[in-house]
């Protein structure tokens, strides 16, 4: 396996400022805990908001077919159907995913004992999910035996979310490192004319003769890292 970074594509809702923040942080917690290893492509890092919505949107795209893994955020009582679309093109081009839902509330329509989402976004290849329930992670962190005496009565609420932080991080660090240790879905023999398909596909607003030629490069970066 190469030793370069592999990046990692958040995915989630991003129309607040904590949907903002807590993709950042989970970003970085990530990176701290796996020590450089998996780097994070935020994307609300790369958005400009003067670009018309097709023009985002490709961006996203771009950057999700170029990364090496991705993690998307599944919590709400209906999930985020921009991160739903997203999560499928991973799939189809064969990027290992994690899905990451901390909501505690259940949603869905698979049986007891299922994932708390709709039937037609699981069981796909080379994906884990990590289930957890931010309040419990959140109210453990407030009443944990190690919490310095020295903290201020006002900050405990953020000393309890860098606890909560740190337990999703290492989770889905775990996650990571399992789903991209399973052998590739697609076959090696039908990777390039996949990539090819895939820069058709979207209907990007430049056309796809220059997405061609990048998301190839996409896939020999992936096929260095032994990932396809």
């Amino acid at each position: 396996m190469s030793s370069a970074p592999l990046r990692i594509y958040l995915a989630g809702e991003l129309f607040s400022a904590k949907h903002l923040l807590g993709n950042a942080v989970l970003a970085q917690a990530i990176w701290d805990l796996s020590e450089g290893k998996y780097v994070g492509m935020v994307p609300q890092d790369h958005e400009q908001r003067e670009n018309t919505a097709h023009g985002i949107r490709d961006q996203d795209l771009r950057a999700l077919f170029c990364c090496d893994v991705a993690l998307f955020h599944y919590d709400g009582p209906e999930l985020d159907s921009g991160t739903v679309v997203e999560f499928l093109f991973a799939k189809f081009a064969d990027i290992p995913a994690v899905l990451l839902r901390t909501d505690f509330r259940q949603g869905g329509d698979q049986i007891k004992g299922g994932e708390p989402w709709n039937l037609m976004t699981s069981f796909f290849p080379r994906t884990k999910t990590v289930l957890l329930n931010a309040m419990e992670l959140y109210h453990a962190g407030l009443n944990r035996d190690d919490k310095p005496e020295t903290i201020a009565q006002e900050k405990r609420g953020i000393d309890a979310s860098m606890v909560m932080i740190d337990r999703v991080a290492r989770e889905c660090l775990a996650a990571l490192d399992a789903v991209r240790a399973e052998p590739p879905a697609l076959p090696k023999e039908l990777a390039g004319p996949v990539y090819e398909w895939l820069a058709r596909l979207p209907g990007f607003k430049d056309g796809a003769d220059g997405m061609r030629e990048e998301l190839a490069k996409c896939l020999a970066a992936k096929q260095e890292k032994k990932l396809l």
